[in-house]
């Protein structure tokens, strides 16, 4: 059972939400987790201007995602940065790709998940998991979130990402922040929810 994270990582943020991502499927049984990246639309002069020309080259062993990623996925957690409280344009573009997939009806019924970043506290995760949702929805997904049971979400002893509408963390201002250890957690919960629920869901008969 294929679990498809599909993300972009400008920085490195949600490179590491994913692979803890990857690292809670792997704790479902029969679940194996696929990591890709959606492709770039920035030039590499773009991006070492935006000096995340490093971050980029740590990334470059993560296959660029396909529609055929997609199709073959029995469950789909898609990670993305937030853009004014939106996903990142490279995201956008992507999902614009997959009008052929809608016409065939190709990912109705499939379960989705969305986790994020942003640079604070307030800067836009849930609208931009919210939102992301509505394109999940007309392609007749399955939408998942993040549970109450993970009580991480509750925690108000530290400043931390993550709510019931999925995994997130806070980059910082400059992105020097990087994803703390109870915001891995989240993340790592998401993806054994997510790969727990897809595993139910294919004992059902059609």
């Amino acid at each position: 059972m294929n679990i498809l994270i599909a993300y972009y990582s400008m920085y490195g943020h949600i490179h590491r939400m994913a692979q803890a991502v990857a690292k809670g499927v792997q704790e479902v049984p029969g679940a194996t987790p696929v990591l890709r990246r959606v492709p770039e639309t920035l030039s590499p002069e773009i991006l070492e201007k935006m000096g995340a020309t490093n971050a980029q080259k740590s990334m470059a062993n993560v296959p660029i995602c396909t529609l055929k990623d997609l199709v073959e996925a029995e469950a789909i957690i898609f990670g993305t940065p937030t853009r004014f409280g939106n996903m990142c344009g490279q995201m956008r573009q992507f999902l614009d790709s997959t009008g052929q997939l809608w016409l065939k009806g190709e990912l109705v019924g499939k379960l989705a998940s969305v986790f994020t970043s942003s640079n604070t506290q307030h800067g836009g995760q849930e609208s931009t998991i919210l939102t992301f949702h509505a394109t999940l929805l007309h392609q007749g997904m399955v939408v998942a979130g993040l549970p109450y049971t993970f009580q991480g979400q509750m925690r108000n002893d530290e400043i931390t990402g993550s709510s019931p509408y999925g995994a997130s963390t806070i980059a910082g201002v400059k992105g020097e922040r990087m994803p703390s250890a109870n915001e891995l957690d989240a993340a790592r919960f998401q993806g054994r929810h997510v790969a727990t629920l897809a595993s139910r869901l294919a004992r059902v008969p059609a």
